[in-house]
């Protein structure tokens, strides 16, 4: 009969439970998508959404003007401006002024080149605009929502060529705005008011990203998707999911800020408003329309700006930039440092590690840059990162090396104290002292190497790199699950799966070298505990299933990389290595379970 270690059982079922907790809090933590909620479709042509919306607390201001919402107009409907740069197609709104109709040109719905281009702003749903507000009280009249403004015959807007808005009141107030773009997805705005009346006219700057419509998120937790924003050092940077803002039920304003940005982001895309870096402005991120029956939720992220005073006979201006596009790190840093746009590289969500985070990023990039393929460039990366950390890795299987040694000796002093477990310990201390192995030793370089690997997980899933790049065989889109199943025999048997069995090549390449790397420890004594230990490469073939393809590969590779490492560090340190013992003990185990034919 084989004797049960008390130590080793403890510690074998606490293994256990961190890895059922590693997979309960992956359930939890990254869910599948939730469906956005059905909304009836409008029967009305009319202005049906928000009121007009409260803007942020100033000494006299007036609040930002609220929206209404129709079924969105067609885009031919109203007077534009044609807006065409290197990364951006689409218009300006001459109604109203605001930039409400961009699509990116580099990215597609699909990884098809057929697949239409990604739409990030439309007209009445999701757009951003600046303009004036008045204090309360006043009586002037401004340019609004229904304003609409005139433009040279045949402008267009390109990186080359800003267009001129103007609009009269009628009343001795001229607005004038100007905007550029970059080859990228920055818009300058710089409105101009001239005052033409007998006394001084004060009005407030702002300007919104106004959003109708709760998007689909992927809701994992390691990515914030929806209302951000880095609110000047004062308040830093914050994140508000969507359900964050509907539970709070409205508005959330900052005062007293300088510096920063803030709008709302998606995934791979954002859209952010950027007062002067040098004026103080009062930050929002706000619930400014409930769902019903037919309507939907609508956000708002907002700035508004301190009074300034425009003199009679005189005249003021006031810029502001909007960010539109995808969250491509590059042009992201550029506007950071060179734009003076303070913690703008925030707006891709590095999370906790950033300092790691970042230069993983930037190692991968340059890779990519040099191999060519996004796919390879995971593999090199990872190649490094464990060059890298094989010393501690080889101190930490050294250790572990020197503890399997001792396992007879250590048997043995427990067998003979068994009665007395204070005798035990300090019987193994002088054992351990002797020897001079530190039984934690192991465990140190394991878990200082857990938040680079989690930094290098974390730059897969949110470098837009990633997306719909292409690795090799199957695999055309590294941001997708593996297409394939075995239960179709990956694509052989004419028909299709559910996408709970698409359980393609990659994760189950991803199960095998989990299962090869726990083979090379020994078995443990108790059949059921084995069995568990067994099962569980299967349950994260299937749990990894739906993740990323990019992901799976790095994480079947970082499999391989730890397998080849561990078993050369341990034949260097002269440890058995029961390898193909407990290969052929586990399948002999699992043949011994098959129904046996009778004769």
């Amino acid at each position: 009969m084989n004797h049960r270690d008390p130590e080793n059982s403890t510690n074998l079922l606490l293994a256990i439970a961190l890895s059922m907790g590693v997979l309960i809090a992956w359930q939890i933590m990254f869910p599948p998508p939730k469906p956005v909620a059905p909304v009836a479709t409008q029967t009305s042509t009319q202005q049906t959404g928000v009121a007009p919306v409260g803007g942020p607390a100033s000494s006299a201001g007036g609040p930002i003007p609220g929206v209404g919402v129709a079924a969105a107009p067609a885009v031919e409907q109203t007077p534009r401006i044609r807006v065409e740069t290197p990364s951006l197609d689409g218009s300006i709104n001459l109604k109203g002024g605001r930039i409400d109709d961009l699509t990116l040109k580099g990215y597609r719905v699909k990884a098809d080149p057929k697949s239409p281009q990604i739409e990030l702003l439309k007209p009445a749903q999701y757009f951003a605009e600046q303009g004036w507000s008045a204090p309360t009280g006043s009586t002037a009249k401004l340019p609004a929502s229904d304003t609409v403004w005139t433009a040279p015959e045949g402008a267009k807007l390109t990186p080359d060529q800003p267009v001129t808005l103007t609009w009269d009141n009628g009343a001795g107030l001229t607005f004038t705005r100007t905007i550029s773009v970059d080859g990228k997805y920055m818009f300058t705005i710089a409105d101009d008011v001239r005052n033409g009346t007998a006394g001084d006219v004060t009005l407030f700057p702002y300007a919104r990203v106004y959003r109708y419509g709760t998007p689909k998120i992927e809701g994992f937790f390691v990515q914030h998707e929806g209302a951000v924003g880095w609110l000047g050092n004062e308040q830093r940077l914050k994140e508000v999911t969507y359900a964050g803002l509907q539970e709070d039920g409205g508005s959330k304003s900052y005062p007293g800020l300088t510096g920063g940005w803030l709008g709302f982001t998606d995934k791979y895309w954002a859209t952010a408003i950027i007062p002067d870096q040098s004026v103080v402005y009062t930050g929002g991120l706000r619930l400014v329309g409930r769902q019903t029956a037919t309507e939907m939720w609508a956000y708002q992220a907002d700035y508004l700006g301190a009074a300034i005073t425009v003199p009679a006979g005189g005249s003021k201006v006031v810029t502001g930039r909007v960010f539109a596009g995808a969250k491509e790190v590059a042009p992201i840093e550029a506007y950071e440092l060179t734009g003076g746009i303070l913690e703008f590289d925030y707006m891709v969500d590095w999370g906790w590690f950033w300092f790691i985070t970042k230069p993983l990023y930037h190692l991968m990039d340059w890779l990519y840059g040099l191999l060519g393929n996004f796919g390879l460039a995971i593999l090199a990366t990872t190649v490094i990162v464990k060059a890298i950390f094989f010393p501690l890795a080889n101190k930490a299987y050294e250790s572990m090396g020197k503890m399997k040694k001792l396992q007879p000796e250590m048997e043995r002093l427990r067998e003979r104290y068994k009665d007395d477990k204070q005798r035990q310990q300090q019987e193994l201390m002088k054992l351990y002292q002797t020897e001079k192995i530190n039984p934690l030793a192991g465990c140190l370089p394991i878990l200082l190497q857990i938040p680079v690997f989690f930094a290098l997980y974390k730059v897969l899933f949110v470098s837009i790199d990633m997306r719909h790049a292409p690795f090799y065989g199957w695999i055309q889109d590294l941001s997708a699950p593996d297409p394939t199943s075995l239960f179709n025999l990956f694509g052989l048997l004419p028909f299709m799966v559910p996408d709970y069995l698409l359980v393609g090549v990659w994760p189950i390449i991803m199960g095998a070298t989990m299962w090869l790397q726990m083979q090379l420890n020994p078995a443990q004594p108790d059949p059921t505990q084995q069995m568990i230990f067994n099962w569980m490469p299967v349950l994260f073939t299937f749990l990894l299933a739906t993740f990323p393809a990019g992901l799976v590969i790095y994480w079947a590779w970082n499999n391989v990389l730890s397998l080849a490492q561990q078993y050369f560090i341990m034949k260097r340190q002269g440890v058995d290595v029961p390898l193909v013992e407990n290969i052929k003990k586990t399948l002999g185990t699992v043949t011994g379970l098959m129904p046996k034919r009778k004769g």
